[in-house]
């Protein structure tokens, strides 16, 4: 008969957790009863919101207060104790044009370029980044093989830093580079994209719709996702078409996730920099300058660095944003009601 073996005298991994988180349980309990105490217990959530409310404000709100008070401010210091108060001059700067449909009448011209190549490239990134989103979120939504493969490959670009992607596409489009290598191959011309204002553009738009897509693509096949399969079904089954079912189905019901993408679409297109600066520069001339890069410029690669004047543009750029978010906003509010 085989002899039992002898009882062991560790304590169990799972008893020796137990124990260790009663005992930090207890150190916190103590002081969180003793605020509780003091505070009331209504107010305990204001108290964990603390943190998070403190960050907030000295990332956020401070630097806001900091902008605007900038933007009423005058020389060339950077501390607001030695700029003396200009009040409106630099808003009465930027806003000074004989027509706002022509840069060229107004006195801060740069300023109005860009914001016309801001609006140009928001309105046709807005159009190609949902559109492409929405029927790369349609396929991928159907059952394919590979799905999964093709799902990692459009989310992939996300991953990339902005400054990675635009460093990759402005080697592959260069004058010597990958494109026009296939050209000349394939017995074509160069084609010099970066001299070329329309090409400029163009490529702009490409390369932003090309790194940010697989994260739209993402929201909107969430979205699919949830959608009923008995309304498909059902559909089928009285022989509904596609395009029926599309109209009448799917974007009526995809239309939440639609509206999160136009607002946020909309947010990074107004203020978009870094892809388009290094891919283009803001060239060819002023063919690409968007309003950050004037900001940018402005406040600190002139060589006489005017943060008032940046600061008073950073701030009509979120009234612009504010403005065309509110409007969306209310357009997709009326559509629904």
């Amino acid at each position: 008969m085989a002899d039992a073996s002898p009882p062991t005298r560790m304590m169990p991994r799972d008893a020796l957790a137990a124990r260790l988180w009663q005992a930090a349980s207890g150190l916190l309990d103590r002081p969180m009863a003793l605020v509780q105490r003091l505070v009331g217990g209504n107010r305990m959530a204001w108290i964990f919101l603390a943190p998070n409310i403190f960050f907030f404000g000295l990332f956020v709100f401070l630097p806001i207060g900091i902008n605007i008070a900038l933007s009423v401010t005058g020389g060339t210091n950077l501390f607001l104790g030695d700029r003396p108060h200009v009040g409106a001059a630099h808003y009465e700067a930027l806003l000074d044009c004989r027509s706002y449909l022509e840069p060229g009448s107004c006195r801060e011209d740069h300023f109005w370029k860009g914001v016309a190549n801001t609006l140009k490239f928001t309105l046709f990134q807005m159009v190609a980044m949902v559109g492409t989103a929405l029927v790369t979120a349609l396929v991928l939504n159907r059952k394919i093989r590979g799905r999964g493969f093709f799902r990692a490959v459009y989310f992939f670009p996300v991953l990339l830093s902005p400054v990675v992607v635009a460093l990759i596409w402005k080697w592959i489009l260069q004058r010597d580079g990958l494109l026009n290598a296939a050209i000349t191959t394939a017995g074509g011309q160069k084609i010099l994209f970066f001299v070329d204002p329309g090409w400029a553009m163009f490529w702009a738009v490409f390369v932003s719709v090309w790194a940010h897509m697989g994260f739209y693509t993402l929201i909107l096949l969430a979205g699919l996702q949830a959608i009923p399969a008995d309304l498909y079904e059902a559909a089928e089954m009285d022989g509904t078409p596609p395009m029926r079912v599309l109209t009448r189905i799917t974007l009526p019901l995809l239309w939440p996730n639609l509206l999160v993408v136009l607002v946020l679409v909309l947010i990074r297109a107004v203020q978009t920099f870094d892809e388009v600066f290094v891919l283009t520069g803001g060239g060819p001339g002023t063919a690409t300058v968007m309003i950050v890069q004037y900001i940018y410029e402005t406040a600190f690669a002139n060589q006489v660095q005017n943060f008032g004047r940046a600061a008073a543009a950073s701030m009509l750029l979120g009234g612009l944003l504010f403005a065309l978010t509110m409007l969306q906003l209310w357009f997709a509010r009326r559509k629904a009601a």
